[in-house]
Order: C-alpha cells, then sequence, then structure tokens
C-alpha cells in the first residue's frame, strides 16, 4: 500500500464500502523519498495502537471513522480487548480515485464512496523547520490568509489553523482554501464541515496528549466519504508519525528523524533535487540510522505508545528517559 503500512483486502470497496486489514510495518520514510533502509523495532505495532486508541476517542465523540477494531489471534477486537500489542487494524475501505495529472474533475462526477483527494493540516503552533515558515518567506502566502498579523519561529497560535495539501500527486503541493475545496468538489457547507472535523480531533488529540506533557504541534488527517457521502477519518490519525509531538521542547515524533536526516549530505540532494523527474533515483540512497540512534527512536516509539494508551505493552523506559538519550545523540 504504501512506505509504512501494508494493505491486504479483504472486500474490494468497487460495490460499496471494502473491508481489509492494515498491517503496520517497521519501515519508515521522510521527505516523501519512500522506504528508508532500517527497519525500527515496535513502530508499526506502536502506530497502530496509537491509531486505534485516537480512533476509539473520535468515535465517542460522534465522528464517523473506517476503524473497525485491531486483530489478535484471528478476533477482531477494541484497544481495552487486547492481550498484547498487535500490528493489524480491521478497516472499512473506500475507492482511490486518482486524478489526470492536475484534472480533478472525476472528483465531481462521482459522489460517494471515495478517499477525498486532501492531505489535510492542523496548525496549532508553527515550531522551527515548519513548511508554513518557508512557505511565508518565499511569499507563497501571507499571513493573512490565515487570519493572523504574523507567522514566526516558534509561534504558539491562539486558535488552531487548518491548512491543505494534494495527497495523491507524487510530490505534495500546498492549496489555497478555494483550491482544496475545488479539487475536491465540496459544496461550501461540506467545506466547513470539514474543517469542523478537523479541529475536533485536534482538540482530542491535544487534550490526549497533553495528559502525558506532550504539546501537539500540528498534524495531518484525511477524510473520505462513505456511501452516503458522509466525512469518515481514514489512514491513521494523532500517531508521532501523523503528528508533531514535542517534550519539554524537543521533538518526540518522526520529526526527530527529519532533523537527523538534515545533517547528512543526502538531505542536500533532496533539497536540490526534489520534485524533479526521477529525482529519488538522482538523489540515490539515504544513509542508514547509527544504530545507537535507531535503537533510541524505537524506545521513543514504544514508549510514546505506552504512555498514550495508558498500557504497557512494550518494556519501554518513560517518554523522558528516552528524551534525554536522544538530546545526547542529537
Amino acid at each position: 500500500m504504501g512506505s509504512v503500512k501494508d494493505l491486504i483486502i479483504l472486500r474490494n470497496p468497487d460495490g460499496g464500502l471494502g473491508d481489509g486489514i492494515f498491517e503496520f510495518s517497521n519501515r519508515y520514510s521522510v521527505f516523501d523519498y519512500g522506504e528508508m533502509p532500517d527497519k525500527i523495532e515496535g513502530k508499526g505495532a506502536s502506530l497502530c495502537l496509537i491509531s486505534a486508541h485516537f480512533f476509539e476517542k473520535i468515535e465517542e465523540s460522534g465522528i464517523k471513522t473506517h476503524y473497525l477494531g485491531l486483530i489478535e489471534n484471528d478476533r477482531v477486537k477494541r484497544l481495552e480487548e487486547l492481550e498484547s500489542a498487535t500490528n493489524k487494524m480491521r478497516v472499512k475501505l473506500v475507492r482511490v480515485l486518482r486524478p489526470s495529472g492536475r484534472d480533478y474533475s472525476i472528483f465531481g462526477k462521482e459522489r460517494a464512496n471515495f478517499l477525498i483527494p486532501l492531505e489535510i493540516i492542523y496548525r496549532n503552533k508553527i515550531p522551527e523547520g515548519s513548511s508554513l515558515l518557508r512557505r511565508v518567506a518565499s511569499g507563497e502566502v501571507k499571513p493573512e490568509d490565515f487570519g493572523l498579523k504574523e507567522i514566526k519561529p516558534n509561534m504558539k497560535l491562539e486558535r488552531p489553523i487548518v491548512d491543505f495539501s494534494t495527497k495523491l500527486e507524487d510530490v505534495d503541493r500546498y492549496l489555497s482554501y478555494e483550491e482544496a475545496k475545488k479539487i475536491a468538489s465540496l459544496s461550501d457547507e461540506e467545506f466547513e464541515r470539514l474543517k469542523e472535523i478537523v479541529l475536533k480531533v485536534d482538540d482530542i488529540i491535544t487534550a490526549e496528549v497533553s495528559r502525558i506533557g506532550l504539546e501537539n504541534e500540528d498534524g495531518k488527517i484525511e477524510l473520505a466519504f462513505d456511501e452516503k457521502r458522509r466525512f469518515m477519518v481514514v489512514d491513521a490519525v494523532g500517531t508521532p508519525d501523523e503528528c508533531r509531538f514535542s517534550f519539554e521542547g524537543f521533538e518526540v515524533s518522526k520529526e526527530f528523524l527529519r532533523i537527523y536526516y538534515r545533517k547528512t549530505e543526502w538531505y542536500e540532494r533532496i533539497k536540490a533535487f526534489k520534485g524533479r523527474e526521477n529525482w529519488r533515483e538522482i538523489v540515490g540512497p539515504p544513509p542508514k540510522l547509527d544504530p545507537e540512534v535507531k535503537e533510541a527512536v524505537s524506545k521513543l516509539y514504544m514508549s510514546l505508545c505506552n504512555e498514550i494508551t495508558g498500557r504497557k505493552f512494550f518494556d519501554a523506559p518513560r517518554i523522558s528517559s528516552v528524551v534525554k538519550r536522544l538530546r545526547e545523540l542529537l
């Protein structure tokens, strides 16, 4: 299915909603490159369990999702019913319609049962390295576009903002509100409802992670239409791969891996060539992680899972201890 998880199709979604299993892997990806050379022990199950935790919280709030449960011993269970960690999640499937280049007209012709072709981003803070800072500096967007007087590094927002990028293109590109609404063929009412859902999910994630001392800086969410054109949250949600979390000012999500790779010559080639035809071949293979960094990142994922879910699924230290080690390594 992708660089970090696999999909087993049990029932194809062409005749209505389908049925399938996500298998979360120990693979990882940064900068849209695709699968990286290492595997991070415990990562797949950690992401699976954290996402299940948030799907269940989101459903409790009245928002529909595609989540059906977790698989253990060939049975579908709720998170609280699990006896041990699992990397398998049962989900409802929708069609993935593909634009033709930048022609998104197919989304105006179809009415239901498909993935909305947007990556929807919420922002509670503008941390160092945020793409929004680069876009403001280049003049691509203005603070006024988001109802702000200024946008600067480490700025904590009084109210979250919602941002959009494409989802189904080779390299994601950011979109204005009008562009996002147009390519997804959303009515004004649907577009407002979409933003309401994203902000409610943001609130849920923020409330849950703040209990364990994490700051929810930003994150991405995917939505689909079910068979009756009702929104539902899909893919994975609330994980350290979908969100940028920090602990006492230190990045404790996949952002840590981005920071690590930004110090390499490989990343300099990414900056130079990303977006060109065959850019991945031009950039070449990324370097492997330092073994100590790899071990510490593994413990980070497992520690986050334990503390967010409130269950000790893994033998991992507390987040404070992991962060101390990561600071030393970085």
